[in-house]
């Protein structure tokens, strides 16, 4: 397989997790390459994401390192299958590599849960509102810049729509619901567009009010759940950009964090009327 220059976030996470297969079987990268039958180059460059690896070879390495795990195994052997572009190939060259890495997270996922401290969730922004977001960008984004992250923005929202689209679970802060980005008329209608989407079977928006506390560390949050929890990963919002992980030990933590944020957030009824009532304030 040829090698790839600049391997996605999902290309190096099949990479790290046939290396945690190897790691837990006990073999060097030189071991492993005498039993399956190559050499440890090609196995140290498909673990780092830097070449591909067919799914029949992904199944037949998964079978050398021990593993007994079906489910596990064939989800690996799909994603080394994985041939069709995304949507959001588009923008290679013309956004950040991780926040394209995003648009495929989400894309894959079959459930997303996140936690939104300042805004409003990008996926059920108003073209508007995400206009007005975009705005606040240091340095400022130039024009041909700013349409170019409103369109990928916008074309992001349609993982909803597609069939069998993720389970998505919105923890929503008031401080999100109070910041009024692009004025007051443009604010009114993001918690309108709120609640509508409120209402979709696959989305549930929960409102955290300021008395419950936040016992999340201040930066909003997403869970994307994979097709078997191995493949379980947490995005995270930073000043450079969407921040990725998928320890274990960490998972799990952040896990807890979000059960816990949910556990102190208003049920979805009690969020809508809140929502509603936030609106009629405007």
């Amino acid at each position: 397989m040829p090698n790839r220059k600049a391997p996605t976030v999902r290309q190096r996470r099949l990479g790290t997790e046939l290396r945690k297969l190897r790691e837990h079987a006990g073999l060097s990268p030189a071991a492993a390459g005498q039993l399956i039958g190559t050499d440890r180059t090609n196995i140290v460059n498909v673990e780092s994401g830097r070449s591909g690896v067919s799914g029949e070879r992904a199944r037949l390495w998964s079978a050398h390192y021990g593993s007994t795990d079906a489910a596990y195994i064939e989800a690996l052997a799909a994603m080394a299958e994985e041939r069709s572009s995304g949507w959001w190939e588009e923008y290679r060259g013309q956004l950040p590599a991780a926040a394209l890495d995003l648009a495929e997270l989400e894309s894959r996922a079959t459930a997303l849960r996140s936690v939104q401290i300042m805004h409003v969730p990008g996926l059920l922004q108003t073209e508007e509102y995400a206009s007005a977001v975009f705005e606040q960008a240091v340095p400022p984004l130039t024009p041909p810049g700013l349409r170019r992250e409103l369109s990928y923005r916008l074309k992001r929202r349609d993982v909803l729509d597609r069939p069998g689209p993720p389970l998505c679970t919105f923890l929503v802060h008031e401080a999100a619901l109070r910041m009024q980005f692009g004025g007051p008329k443009v604010a009114k209608a993001q918690l309108k567009r709120l609640l509508a989407q409120s209402e979709r079977e696959n989305v549930t928006v929960r409102v955290i009010p300021f008395p419950s506390g936040f016992p999340n560390a201040g930066s909003s949050t997403l869970y994307a759940s994979g097709v078997v929890p191995q493949l379980d990963t947490v995005q995270i919002d930073t000043a450079q950009g969407p921040g990725f992980v998928d320890a274990e030990t960490r998972l799990e933590n952040y896990r807890a964090l979000l059960d816990r944020t949910e556990s102190k957030s208003l049920d979805p009824d009690e969020s809508r009327d809140f929502i509603h009532n936030k609106a009629q304030e405007i």
